[in-house]
């Protein structure tokens, strides 16, 4: 396909007087320009590698194209190639005059500012860039390239090209698109855009009660509100007077109209229809095979600074300034301007995640009282004082907690941790526990409503049932070989033919694919598992003689179990990372061989293999501390073993504070390196790639960096961008829901990420990535389901805790049950069962050498937690009494926990509407009034067609004697 590329017409250098001025000021054209120069429209044709004339008439056009027919292109390439040889000898300050200059002709020629986001005539908008590089071996890339450009022409899209030797690195072709108002309207009409048609006389009736306290968060009214309120229809082309058209060039927003080309872009062939093969179309597959490098929508300014053009919106520049400076972390987010600039599925997400952050703030409040509660009672800890007295703890001996390489070791060894373990596990957290669940049920509800009064100031409360369908993947409709006959619609539809053993093979390998990666998390999680238990008796050996006691603050909290803890919680955070990116292509992979019809379906597919992954990759390691570490060790002379026998990895055994304070620990190491891997990921990474592939066009004037390379040299935001964000987000959700009895800070931790995510997410959108394809959302989509499925489950994970982590059922089965005083006072030899140290077998013995000092042959006894019989009673060593007592309360704990919360949690959902009243309202009201609009637009249109003929003797009204009601409900 040819077409005028507009390059300058000679490659020499041209030397710049003293008295020159640069046009830097110049962010437009001069629109004296003809519209067609150097541009491709239908029906015009030229040569590739052209020389460049500017034309500034319809009478030199003509003179313009015979001259090109006229040329040697291979003259032209010669000089080209000896112009970028010359420059690329010079080095320093030399070179950078001789790309000035060079760029300098260029731009004096055609009174044009690099930045612009307009055609060279000024007028026409970038809709959509492409962009490759013209291989000298690729010649099937560029008949690819000449068709599928041929074809985009064909449905009505102009084109134009910027040379390579206008580019930066001197090797990249950028393809400019316009769409005109005829393929805009036409395509609008196809995919049931809504459009306005009047503006919104409904008065806004929401009085919030003492509004002035929230001014120090508000924006400007023309940031928060960027556009009037209109009621919107559907765009119909026939009825195209019907709507507000005043400008057909402004009418639809750039997001709306980058929407539309990609579109366009996504369905076009790239071969030949006489080949035949349907399956050769769409720029994401000319993308994969390298025809072209990138495929965008331009920003509308650089984000620093305003566009100088008074016709470009400037919109990234409002955005950085009021959303994505980490300084205006305390203020409301945009979130109209984000929808009209990104599209309504980005916009659906950050006022997601903002809701989110809002509802942490009373959590982390709760969750923090809760921890000062701890802190406060502290000096009334009396199980922790008994462990740290000299009478108590100073004389109780306890045995051994590993094989051989362990010792026998005085319970105030564990002062410390006890104490910290109070922190956490007091009456607060049975009380956080309980509230959680119920914050939960009000963030879930409360979000339903946010998003139904979203859906309805954004025009989507219709989009599932009127659009969805109209979002087939492009890869879907190439597979498909048949045609069925909708029974709603009664039409027909395309459909992929499916044999059942192709769909029953498929669905088996991929979710037999699923099954076997969340065995090898399994297994990885084992292997820690036998790590805990290997290098713990390492630990003990090394830690003996106590030689971290020597070091400053830290000294005498370094304990074996918290060394196994700290070191195993570290390992187990790099596997997750690792399977993490290894699982992330497979599950796009087997997403992709099930085809999906729409792209929501798609995104769902891909959401359940994903999270279902992630769920066991990140919250395995808690759920063993929480639920099986301590609870299957046996008992001296008994142990229970990981592998056997044989094995020797004796099960670990919980501190005599409990466990809590070690799922508290890999909690904490878990979620918050997660959160700041995180942040480093998307923030620093995406930067660096950036400066690294902008680092020589630094070196050039700002003003000879074009609008289009500089977007170029950004990182693709990805069709999956959003998807990461949300499994990031909801990850979080089941950190600080599913283990937050162990740990009531963590809503805290999440709040303090979320306000760093909220700043970072945008800063990386608005300056780091290209401006991404807009989209339409209604709803977070399948997240909403998992959200809801992560509340159901923390009401039962946190009610374990409570009752099995935790030491709060014991305590208070021994204070109410088995202490007459009701006070905890003899609650450590109470819980401590005693077995005879002559019994032990000499396979769990000490070996020679690894006892401490203190330690003789007067001792005869040593103590293990548990609740078991002493040596020489009739029912040796098996559970006592009170043992079955506490297994009772707790199983009583956990049943009515769980179900006065799934009452309130039930209760408080159908208290709630999902949809506020005032909300369902105003959209009856303005259905009623499109219906209205649309009928009395209908009969005025009937009645000058009657007024134009005189062959009509039908009366002049229709239905005069019928009421317009009446009439509205026959024409529908």
């Amino acid at each position: 396909m040819n077409r005028i590329t507009g390059r300058s017409g000679g490659d020499s250098l041209i030397e710049m007087s003293p008295t020159d001025s640069f046009a830097e000021d110049l962010n437009g054209y001069h629109h004296q320009a003809s519209s067609s120069d150097g541009s491709l429209q239908p029906g015009q044709s030229g040569h590739r590698h052209a020389p460049d004339v500017f034309v500034d008439t319809c009478e030199s056009l003509k003179s313009s194209i015979s001259s090109l027919t006229r040329s040697d292109p291979s003259e032209e390439l010669n000089a080209e190639d000896q112009t970028l040889e010359r420059i690329s000898t010079l080095t320093g300050l030399s070179r950078k005059r001789a790309l000035f200059l060079k760029f300098r002709s260029r731009i004096d020629k055609h009174q044009q500012s690099k930045d612009s986001v307009y055609f060279r005539d000024g007028l026409r908008r970038i809709d959509f860039v492409l962009s490759y590089v013209d291989d000298k071996d690729g010649e099937r890339k560029q008949e690819r390239r000449k068709v599928y450009e041929a074809n985009l022409v064909k449905v009505g899209l102009e084109l134009e090209t910027e040379n390579k030797s206008e580019s930066e690195d001197g090797k990249t072709y950028f393809v400019k698109i316009h769409a005109p108002w005829e393929v805009l309207a036409t395509y609008a009409d196809v995919l049931k855009i809504k459009v306005p048609f009047k503006a919104n006389d409904i008065p806004n009736n929401r009085d919030i009660p003492m509004n002035w306290l929230s001014t120090p968060f508000r924006l400007p009214d023309h940031i928060m509100n960027p556009e009037p309120d209109y009621f919107t229809a559907p765009f119909d082309k026939s009825k195209s007077d019907f709507f507000l058209i005043d400008d057909k060039e402004t009418f639809f927003p750039p997001s709306t109209r980058n929407r539309i080309v990609f579109y366009i872009l996504s369905r076009c062939s790239y071969i030949s229809e006489e080949c035949g093969d349907k399956d050769k179309k769409g720029i994401k597959r000319l993308l994969n095979n390298g025809t072209y490098t990138a495929a965008f929508p331009l920003h509308d300014s650089r984000y620093w600074t305003r566009s100088k053009d008074l016709s470009c919106e400037s919109e990234r520049y409002s955005l950085y300034k009021h959303w994505a400076g980490f300084f205006s972390f305390f203020k409301e987010q945009p979130l109209n301007l984000i929808r009209k600039y990104y599209g309504e599925k980005i916009g659906i997400y950050f006022a997601w995640l903002g809701f989110y952050t809002e509802m942490l703030l009373f959590a982390a409040v709760v969750g923090t009282i809760c921890f000062v509660y701890g802190f406060l009672t502290y000096d009334d800890n009396e199980w922790s004082k008994e462990i740290c007295s000299d009478k108590v703890g100073g004389n109780i001996v306890m045995c051994p907690l590993c094989d051989k390489k362990c010792s026998f070791w005085k319970l105030n060894t564990t002062c410390n941790s006890s104490w910290q373990s109070h922190l956490f596990d007091n009456v607060g957290t049975v009380f956080f526990a309980i509230f959680m669940g119920i914050w939960v049920t009000l963030f879930l509800e409360f979000w339903k409503r946010r998003q139904a009064r979203l859906e309805y100031e954004w025009d989507l409360v219709d989009f599932e049932e009127e659009q969805q369908q109209l979002q087939l993947r492009p890869e879907y409709e190439t597979k498909c070989t048949n045609r069925k006959l909708n029974r709603i619609t009664q039409e027909t539809e395309l459909v992929l033919h499916r044999t059942p053993t192709d769909l029953l093979g498929k669905c088996f390998l991929c979710w037999a694919t699923v099954a076997l990666w969340i065995s090898l998390i399994i297994a990885c999680i084992i292997g820690v598992i036998a790590y805990r238990l290997a290098v713990y008796a390492a630990f003990a050996s090394i830690m003996k003689d106590s030689p971290t006691s020597h070091l400053q603050v830290v000294g005498p909290y370094i304990t074996p179990q918290l060394a196994t803890s700290v070191t195993a919680s570290c390992i187990n955070f790099v596997i997750i990372m690792i399977l993490n990116l290894m699982y992330e292509r497979v599950a796009v992979w087997i997403t992709d061989m099930e085809i999906p019809k729409t792209h929501l379906e798609y995104e769902n597919k891909l959401t359940v293999k994903m999270f279902l992954f992630q769920f066991v990759n990140y919250y395995s390691s808690c759920f063993y501390v929480a639920f099986f570490k301590g609870k299957f060790v046996g008992y001296p002379g008994k142990y229970a073993y990981m592998f056997g026998s044989w094995s020797s990895l004796r099960n670990e055994e919980c501190d005599p504070g409990g466990c809590l304070i070690e799922l508290t620990t890999q909690l904490v190491i878990v979620m918050t390196g997660k959160q700041v891997w995180g942040n480093i990921q998307e923030a620093l990474v995406p930067w660096l790639m950036n400066w690294w592939g902008s680092r020589r066009a630094r070196c050039h004037p700002e003003s000879l960096y074009s609008r289009w390379e500089q977007d170029h040299d950004l990182q693709g935001f990805g069709q999956l961008g959003l998807f990461y964000e949300y499994l990031e987000m909801v990850i979080q959700f089941g950190f600080i829901t599913l283990f937050v009895a162990s740990f009531p800070l963590a809503p805290l931790l999440a709040l303090f990420n979320n306000i760093i995510e909220i700043r970072v997410d945008a800063w990386k959108l608005t300056t780091q990535f290209r401006r991404p394809v807009a989209a339409k959302a209604h709803s977070i989509g399948a997240w909403a389901e998992i959200l809801s499925g992560i509340a159901v489950l923390s009401v039962v994970t946190n009610a374990f805790i409570v009752a099995f982590t935790s030491d709060m059922i014991p305590r208070l089965v021994y204070m109410y049950a088995y202490q007459p005083e009701m006070t905890m006072k003899g609650y450590i030899e109470n819980s401590l069962s005693v077995f005879e140290i002559a019994k032990i077998p000499l396979a769990n013995s000490p070996e020679d050498g690894e006892n401490p000092v203190w330690y003789n042959s007067s001792i005869t006894t040593c103590r293990y937690r548990d609740y078991r019989y002493p040596p020489g009673h009739e029912k040796e060593y098996s559970h006592t009494m009170q043992f079955w007592h506490i297994l009772a309360a707790k199983m009583a704990f956990i049943i009515i926990m769980e179900h006065v919360v799934f009452m309130v949690k039930f209760f408080v959902a159908w208290m709630i509407p999902d949809v506020p009243a005032d909300v369902r309202a105003r959209v009856k009201r303005e259905r009623y009034l499109v219906q209205e609009y649309l009928h009395n637009y209908e009969v005025e249109k009937l009645k000058v067609q009657l007024s134009r003929t005189n062959e009509c003797t039908c009366p002049p009204m229709i239905y005069p004697s019928l009421n317009k009601h009446e009439v509205l409900s026959e024409c529908l």
